[in-house]
């Protein structure tokens, strides 16, 4: 803990008790970290003399407490150590709170009754959904833990979280439920959680006096429509959730009218007439760059990093594309964080990797893209980066090839950003994740990526040429498709021009030059494909509900029925022989993905030699997957003796191929296991074991919605 933090909650704790507080008392206050408010409320029950709140942020912690008999009003306390009068009060604080001292941090006070009662109530449960089955390893539920700060700024409630990541199965969740009674329920869902999402609401709303509830996430602003009529009482999130749930804890106490709470989508049943009529209806969203900050709250974070898990947070929100295959309505245009928002939190995260020693000093940056457009992106950027490493982090994050190479940019503009890419990689990279999607042309205009194959290659040149490491993303399969364009494909995957050898002793001139001169590639190639460098190969285009892709592909008569739990139209190939090579890679890639993810996921959170073995077990999946590529390119040369046939011969080359991986991920994880922590083998060897055990080829609908 922080010790001047410390110091000001047993100064606080003895303002309200009027005693010194024992040697003991003491101890087991100190033991629980600031960013654990919850458990400070439960160890304060006991030693308080009244009624009292922990509530606020991270940073801006408050604590009001009834004062023992005879010293009268109430302690009211910032335990970051700010004056109060430099605080942002809510206005429904105005003539409910009232600070004796406004200049100091802590200071008498009084609070009325309904003082009192605001600041209990409502009881908020904010959950994060989980299938372990699929994501073996957790990653920290930002999306529950950003709505928890913006909760927590209004003073209004007490506010818990619960992740099903973190061992809590269904039926925990539904006992907890019962046991605090919630006033309003928020869930974060996203992709393939819909089953869980639908059995929860179909609990709530079974209750005697079921809670307001609050649903959100990538999969809930897809099935908006399918769950207001549903549900007519829930309120689905469809944009940034924060502001949407501080507001609605505002509605909880009558503030505000349901209809001004902005970001919200509801059912409304007036009646008339003797008839009964069900709308849908819309509230205007709140735009990113008008959030106050995207941070999150820290209660869960010693429990991710307990399970094996990975830390993250975002440092933009939004993106400056509009890809066909994305449709990001719900996460808003590109804003800006800034490195004097991210230090708020930094502290903290720093003693909770402190008490987590053998993890990876890494943070994971989930934006959707990290540079933004602006002028100062580059300058935003190192500052950032610069911040991360001086805290002693490492980072990894994500953006678009146009912040490496731009068609339409001269020879300055070139050397700028080779060089800042030079001086990221000093400041802590770890990692960024490219998403090149194609290096088809005709591909990449019909995804609306923006982008060429000949720039995506000189991206991927420059990159690798300057030592960054990085991650693609590649769409091998989508729907509208020719057979001209998948061997295209096939061709660009293959290549081993583009994987080049760092070279920190040349200079970004040389570099610069060199990667456009075919002659300097061939000399400098590390001759390996780039398909080793695709985080997951043989990904087939998702048809999501309301991107421009779909609509594309429902003009072409090519989509099906709704599938509710992926958020997304089901759709068939234009050319069936792509379709049958497509539905048989999605095996493949479901038969791996686990591993694959658990591999990734050790990958994340250690360092050292075991990192490397780790990551070349995943290169041999992703090599023997190139291979069921190639294998497939060539049945389908043969595909005329019928459909039937061809589904078999594709069986056979999976079969085949999964027998020779299986030798090779062997030989790898019997390597990796002994320079892995106890913990981190066992969860490998399990996941490895149940791997080897698996004896079908089936679709289990997985997908790395994040990219994380």
């Amino acid at each position: 803990m922080d010790t001047e933090w410390g110091d000001r909650l047993i100064a606080s704790v003895e303002h309200a008790t009027g005693r010194a507080l024992p040697q003991a008392q003491q101890h087991r206050l100190l033991q629980i970290p600031a960013s654990w408010p919850n458990a400070l409320r439960q160890a304060l029950s006991g030693i308080l003399p009244g009624q009292f709140s922990v509530t606020g942020t991270l940073d801006e912690r408050l604590l009001l407490a009834e004062r023992a008999p005879g010293l009268n009003g109430w302690t009211i306390a910032d335990l970051a150590g700010r004056p109060h009068s430099a605080r942002a009060w809510p206005a429904w604080t105005a003539g409910r709170i009232m600070v004796d001292q406004p200049e100091e941090w802590l200071s008498g006070g009084a609070v009325t009754a309904d003082g009192v009662g605001r600041l209990a109530r409502p009881r908020v449960l904010l959950v994060s959904l989980y299938h372990p089955e699929w994501f073996p390893l957790p990653r920290f539920p930002l999306a529950i833990s950003d709505l928890a700060r913006a909760a927590r700024r209004t003073l209004l409630g007490q506010i818990s979280l619960t992740d099903m990541q973190l061992g809590v199965s269904f039926d925990d969740l539904l006992r907890e439920i019962a046991t605090t009674e919630p006033d309003i329920v928020g869930v974060s869902a996203t992709f393939g959680q819909h089953d869980l999402l639908t059995a929860l609401l179909d609990h709530l709303y079974e209750r005697p006096l079921p809670p307001l509830v609050l649903a959100g996430g990538s999969l809930t602003a897809r099935n908006e429509a399918l769950l207001l009529n549903a549900y007519p009482k829930l309120l689905v999130a469809h944009g940034a959730g924060e502001t949407t749930v501080a507001d609605s804890l505002s509605f909880y106490h009558g503030d505000l009218p349901l209809q001004d709470i902005p970001g919200l989508g509801h059912a409304e049943a007036p009646r008339g007439g003797g008839m009964r009529i069900r709308t849908r209806l819309r509230t205007a969203k709140v735009p990113n760059a008008q959030l106050v900050d995207f941070l999150p709250e820290l209660d869960l974070l010693d429990r991710t990093l307990d399970s094996r898990g990975v830390a993250q947070l975002e440092a933009s929100r939004g993106c400056t594309s509009a890809c066909s295959f994305c449709p990001r309505s719900h996460k808003g245009a590109w804003a800006a964080g800034s490195a004097q928002k991210l230090a708020i939190v930094l502290p903290e995260l720093t003693r909770s990797f402190d008490r987590h020693p053998e993890t990876s000093r890494t943070l994971y940056l989930v934006d959707e893209e990290f540079f933004g457009r602006g002028d100062d992106a580059v300058a935003r950027a190192l500052e950032l980066a610069g911040l991360l490493h001086d805290a002693g982090f490492s980072w990894e994050s994500s953006c678009r090839v146009d912040q490496v190479i731009r068609p339409e940019a001269d020879r300055p503009w070139h050397l700028s950003r080779a060089r800042m890419w030079r001086q990221l990689n000093q400041l802590g990279l770890r990692r960024m994740l490219f998403g090149v999607e194609s290096g088809v042309d005709s591909v990449l205009t019909r995804f609306n990526k923006d982008t060429t194959g000949d720039q995506n290659a000189l991206a991927i040149r420059t990159l690798t040429a300057l030592g960054v490491p990085t991650r693609f993303t590649y769409i091998t399969f989508d729907q509208q498709m020719t057979l001209d364009e998948l061997r295209a494909t096939h061709a660009f995957q293959g290549r081993t021009d583009l994987l080049l050898a760092p070279q920190p002793h040349l200079s970004i001139e040389e570099i610069v030059d060199g990667v456009r001169d075919p002659q300097w590639v061939a000399s400098h190639s590390t001759g390996r494909p780039f398909h080793a460098g695709i985080s997951y190969m043989l990904v087939s285009m998702e048809c999501l509900i309301g991107a421009a892709y779909t609509r594309k592909a429902q003009a072409l008569g090519l989509t099906g029925a709704v599938d509710p739990s992926m958020g997304r139209v089901e759709a068939r190939f234009a050319d069936q022989r792509i379709g049958a090579c497509s539905r048989h890679a999605q095996m493949w890639v479901d038969r791996t993905f686990a591993l694959d993810y658990t591999l990734k996921s050790l990958e994340k959170i250690v360092d050292g030699p075991a990192r490397t073995v780790l990551h070349n077990a995943r290169v041999a999946i992703r090599a023997a997957a190139y291979s069921v590529f190639t294998g497939m390119l060539t049945l389908i040369d043969t595909a005329s003796a019928g459909p039937e046939l061809l589904d078999a011969a594709l069986r056979d080359l999976m079969d085949e191929e999964l027998g020779m991986l299986q030798g090779a991920i062997g030989e790898l994880i019997g390597l990796t296991l002994p320079v892995l922590s106890a913990t981190n083998a066992a969860v490998l060897h399990g996941e490895h074991q149940r791997w080897l055990a698996t004896r079908q080829w089936q679709l289990i609908n997985a997908a790395d919605a994040c990219g994380t």
